[in-house]
């Protein structure tokens, strides 16, 4: 099976969005103006700063953002606009197949294969939330986590930090990858501490041998600086949030007004034009501020199967899934590389790297526990 068979490589739509994939987005030297085409522009002169930022598309980059912050009035739900989605999204399903109606098709593909599993945390394996602190998942999820770990190697790749989402999670037999893959928790294997200057021997909460790779450690002061200015700076605005992952800053406006929301970038974009080393992307409901390296979750991914020995063999699939911008580098990997399955978890239409779908993390579960009840039928 081929698998560009599916479809061809589709455009990020955040590309029209925000005029480039956010995984590139930098910010230039305190000073320096973006180029043209770079549309995600934020004036550092605070008068016209609406009209400049709507032109640029940012500002409706964050109000497109999904899921909205209201709810949707039961009443609305039965109107036409809604049959329109539903068309929309099954027509979209035709591009992105449900992994659930095509199961069938990813395992014949899986057989004989050793599957190595990449799993998103929040929108995930658990929903998303008001308070990014109460993204909890549920037990049955952990459970069904925690068992299909017993029969693929398994790793969660978040934005969180590494320790913030192994509190969520709560489970030893994973390995975890925080601040989009620039701290990674691993299997101790020679090839893996070679290859990367980075990597070290560490020891885990457990006791037991691991390796740790952190490739943006010489950032922490200057992270720790930029998160304390953060908060000082939003302290005013209702609703924000600004999270410390560890090896980037996330801020949350989630629950802001949105006629505050431009307030919101003008303050995160005072603070980081003194920082020429780091750079802004933009997720769900969230701006965040991360070192400039090159490095994100696809190459997290290459990372962890190079460290369990499972990067140059024809016989492993690796299969990623996830909901966010951030997660298209993972997708677009496993495009590159012909050699697995990014399965994009949305319940709205969007353009992907993925070759699969599923709507929610209750369809995620189902999926997992499909899989471990394949690998048990199959005796393999």
């Amino acid at each position: 099976m081929d698998l560009k068979s599916n479809h061809t490589a589709p455009v990020l739509t955040d590309q029209s969005t925000l005029g480039v994939h956010n995984s590139l987005l930098q910010y230039s030297p305190r000073g320096a103006a973006f180029s043209s085409n770079l549309l995600l522009t934020i004036p550092r002169k605070k008068t016209g700063v609406l009209d400049d930022i709507r032109s640029s598309g940012w500002l409706d980059a964050m109000m497109s953002s999904s899921p909205p912050h209201k709810k949707i009035n039961k009443d609305i739900q039965n109107e036409l606009p809604l049959a329109d989605a539903d068309f929309a999204y099954r027509s979209w399903l035709l591009k992105y197949p449900s992994a659930l109606t095509s199961f069938e098709k990813i395992t014949n593909f899986a057989k004989g294969k050793r599957i190595a599993l990449f799993l998103d945390y929040d929108g995930t394996l658990s929903p998303i939330v008001d308070d990014p602190d109460c993204a909890f998942m549920s037990n049955n999820m952990r459970l069904s986590v925690k068992k299909v770990a017993r029969y693929f190697p398994t790793a969660i790749i978040s934005g969180r930090s590494r320790d913030k989402v192994y509190e969520f999670v709560g489970l030893t037999e994973l390995y975890y990858a925080g601040s989009h893959g620039m701290d990674i928790i691993g299997p101790v294997t020679k090839s893996a501490c070679v290859a990367h200057s980075n990597s070290i021997r560490s020891t885990d909460k457990q006791g037991k041998e691991v390796t740790l790779f952190q490739p943006a450690s010489e950032f922490l002061p200057m992270i720790e600086e930029v998160y304390d200015s953060l908060v000082e700076s939003t302290k005013d605005i209702e609703g924000a949030k600004v999270e410390n992952n560890k090896f980037c800053v996330s801020v949350h406006y989630r629950n802001v007004d949105e006629k505050s929301w431009m307030t919101v970038a003008q303050r995160v974009h005072d603070v980081i034009k003194e920082f020429p080393r780091l750079r802004l992307t933009h997720g769900r409901k969230v701006l965040e501020v991360r070192p400039m390296i090159d490095w994100d979750k696809g190459k997290a991914v290459l990372f962890v199967l190079e460290s369990l020995g499972l990067s140059n063999s024809d016989d492993v699939l690796p299969i990623y899934v996830g909901d966010d911008r951030t997660d298209e580098d993972a997708f677009k990997v496993l495009r590159e590389r012909k050699s697995g399955y990014g399965i994009i978890v949305s319940s709205a239409p969007k353009e992907s790297n993925a070759y699969y779908s599923l709507r929610d993390p209750s369809e995620v579960m189902e999926f997992l526990n499909s899989l471990v009840m394949w690998k048990k039928s199959s005796g393999l």
